[in-house]
């Protein structure tokens, strides 16, 4: 077992997950990524471990899944270490083309994620995400905080939400977006973090985009774009907005508990949907550019 052959481990900090995380070193010298979680999280994570195995057999490029278990600390899983660098630090500064064309694998790794179905009985989306819906709205209105401009936000919302009705949905990864790539030693793009996994519409998998195209407005463009083939349709973009109005309003009552810096952030993510969005006027947001 790999677990017990670990001779040290290095924490990394980064990230949001509950998660303690490590780059651990068996005795041969071998980095894996250990993962270690609370005990009551084992049903959580052994399925989740499960989904990661189904992904890399369509030869996604990503964290493999090696060894899960139970251990003194709670639950460990083991994957292969990434050798690289973060993507959302090193894709904005390659030439305009580069960063395009790793949006275009984003895109299309996220197609292949998409084509592990749902499981069979779970709820429809309409009544699944509207029942989300209406939780976020109450948390926004009992929020103490409030954005200047949300009637436009709320009005898309509450003008747009027939659009979840027969909705397909897959296996989702959860928190897909360059925040959570990383360029390999290789060059090649690998996604990392399937924490978040879950079922839903895949195209609720876009909603962090707004991540992509403040980082690099063409790797979110060649995402889009890699994932429709160049061929979008205008029903995507009606439901990512609804999506990302979604998120937004949700994100300033999430903030609060993290201090004044996460809240500058959503108010500032805010304020850059709004303008993409044209107050909501327009579902083709801004940022978005043709295939270069």
């Amino acid at each position: 077992m790999i677990y017990h052959s670990i001779v040290s481990r290095t924490p990394i900090e980064k990230g949001w997950s509950r998660d303690r995380k490590y780059c651990a070193v068996t005795a041969d010298g071998t980095k894996y990524l250990l993962r270690i979680s609370p005990a009551e999280m084992l049903e959580r994570k052994q399925r989740g471990f499960e989904q990661m195995r189904k992904c890399a057999a369509l030869d996604i490029p990503m964290c493999l899944p090696l060894e899960f278990g139970v251990c003194e600390e709670g639950v460990y899983s083991i994957q292969s270490f990434i050798e690289g660098t973060d993507a959302e630090e090193c894709i904005p500064a390659l030439p305009e083309k580069e960063q395009y064309s790793y949006g275009l694998d984003a895109g299309r790794i996220l197609k292949k994620i998409h084509t592990i179905p749902a499981p069979q009985g779970i709820a429809p989306w309409e009544e699944r995400f509207n029942a989300k819906l209406d939780r976020k709205l109450a948390m926004y209105q009992s929020c103490e905080l409030k954005y200047t401009d949300d009637t436009c936000l709320l009005s898309f919302i509450a003008d747009n939400r027939h659009l979840l009705s027969k909705r397909p949905q897959s296996y989702q990864h959860g928190d897909y977006h360059i925040g959570n790539m990383m360029l390999d030693s290789a060059g090649k793009l690998t996604v990392i973090d399937f924490d978040r996994d879950d079922y839903g519409d895949p195209w609720e998998e876009f909603n962090r985009i707004v991540w992509c195209a403040q980082t690099s407005p063409l790797f979110a463009s060649g995402m889009v774009d890699g994932y429709f083939d160049g061929d979008v349709p205008m029903d995507f973009w009606r439901l990512l907005a609804l999506y990302i109005c979604s998120n937004t309003l949700s994100s300033l009552p999430w903030a609060i508990p993290f201090g004044k810096g996460e809240i500058r952030t959503m108010r500032k993510q805010a304020a850059e949907v709004l303008c993409w969005y044209d107050n909501m006027n327009t579902v083709v947001p801004a940022w978005y550019q043709k295939a270069l």
